[in-house]
């Protein structure tokens, strides 16, 4: 075994760390939706007035 070779219970706490810490993943059709969202809201509140 190597130095730093993990067996398979110090994987799981690595894999388990990893998932925890990774960035959100950016969802394009989430971001689309809430910029559209807010479009209308302010179109809606320049109607009213």
């Amino acid at each position: 075994m190597g130095k730093y070779q993990l067996d398979t219970k110090g994987k799981a706490v690595v894999a388990k760390y990893h998932e925890k810490h990774k960035p959100a993943k950016f969802d394009k059709k989430q971001q689309l939706e809430k910029i559209r969202a807010e479009y209308l809201k302010k179109k809606q509140k320049q109607t009213d007035n």
